[in-house]
């Protein structure tokens, strides 16, 4: 099954991916992850990467396309995969679709995780990442037991230059004018499916199953 993950900053795309693979047995590609592995190894890819994301913003297609593009490639990929984080622009997409037919395979299905503004917002700003470890936080739903220290290593806790409240306000913006198309674009494909993301965790994994049909109605 190759399945892409379609849903806003903060709609919840990770956490579904991370329980979604175990339940499909596919493997869980995401950009984001790359282009962090890029920063953290300081990578040309990661540098020029960079700028982008601190300012939510796109990273350039000709940039992000390579990079899909070649992970899709590798042989673990054969089985099937979650793809999530891509695409985010219409040339995206047509590169995406190419990329697989010359891989002489075709895409599944795409989930969108629909969310309100709003609550996006107020999901984002509270995120909290450990110096240390990486172990993640929110200040108002998954709060750590000792004001900005990991429970799991101790590390100090930060907000991601990615997560002020500028920023995400920006990041949606952005969203919202290059990304959100894709919707109509899939849903003309009859390729879509969408689920509201604004429940509990299981429940929007119980949805995009029953969506895919891998469990009765």
């Amino acid at each position: 099954m190759r399945v892409i993950l379609m849903g806003p900053p903060g709609a919840g795309k990770g956490t579904q991916a991370d329980l979604l693979i175990n339940k499909l047995g596919i493997l869980h590609i995401s950009t984001g992850d790359m282009f962090r592995k890029a920063l953290k190894e300081k990578t040309s890819l990661g540098l020029e990467a960079k700028k982008y994301m601190d300012a939510g913003e796109l990273v350039p297609d000709n940039v992000t396309v390579g990079i899909v593009k070649e992970r899709l490639a590798e042989p673990d990929c054969k089985k099937g995969f979650l793809l999530d984080g891509f695409p985010r622009t219409i040339p995206q997409a047509d590169a995406l679709e190419n990329t697989i037919k010359e891989l002489g395979a075709g895409l599944d299905k795409v989930i969108n995780i629909a969310v309100d503004r709003d609550v996006l917002v107020q999901r984002l700003t509270g995120r909290r990442v450990c110096k240390e470890c990486g172990a993640t936080y929110h200040v108002m739903f998954n709060p750590p037991k000792a004001k900005d220290v990991c429970d799991d290593c101790g590390g100090g806790l930060y907000q991601r230059s990615d997560d002020t409240v500028e920023t995400v306000n920006n990041r949606l913006l952005v969203y919202e004018e290059q990304t959100a198309p894709l919707i109509d674009y899939y849903r003309k494909k009859d390729l879509l499916l969408e689920v509201n993301g604004d429940q509990e965790v299981e429940q929007v994994t119980n949805d995009i199953l029953r969506a895919l049909g891998r469990v009765k109605a």
